[in-house]
C-alpha cells in the first residue's frame, strides 16, 4: 500500500481514476494496527480495481483536518476525486469489502 502525504494527496487520490480507499491512521493507534492486515489482503484481492493508500495523521494533519477526520482509523472511499463513503473504527475484512464493493461495481459498469 502506498503512503500518501498532504503534498501528494491531490495527485494520488483526488486526481486518481476510479475508486481509492484512504486509511487515515497513526503508528501508535492499536485499532489501526488491527485493520492493517485486512487492508493489505484487500489491496491484493482488488488489485487493478481499487487503490488503497495510507495517510499518517501525525505527519499529515492538513488533509485529515480538511476532511474532518477526528478519530482513527478512519476509512474514506473516494470515487473520481470525491469522498463517497466513510467508516470509523476497526472494521473487519468483510466490513471493509462491503464498504468498497458498491464503488467497484460502479467502476466496472462505467467501463462496460
Amino acid at each position: 500500500m502506498q503512503a500518501v502525504t498532504d503534498a501528494s494527496f491531490k495527485a494520488d487520490v483526488l486526481d486518481a481514476e476510479g475508486a481509492v480507499l484512504v486509511d487515515f491512521w497513526a503508528p501508535w493507534c492499536g485499532p489501526c494496527r488491527v485493520v492493517a492486515p485486512a487492508l493489505e489482503a484487500l489491496a491484493d484481492e482488488y488489485a487493478g480495481r481499487l487503490k488503497i493508500v495510507k495517510v499518517n495523521v501525525d505527519e499529515n494533519q492538513q488533509v485529515a483536518g480538511a476532511l474532518g477526520v477526528r478519530s482513527i482509523p478512519t476509512l474514506v472511499v473516494f470515487r473520481d476525486g470525491k469522498a463517497v463513503q466513510d467508516a470509523v473504527g476497526a472494521l473487519s475484512r468483510a466490513e471493509i469489502a462491503r464498504l468498497v464493493e458498491p464503488h467497484l461495481s460502479a467502476a466496472t459498469d462505467a467501463v462496460s
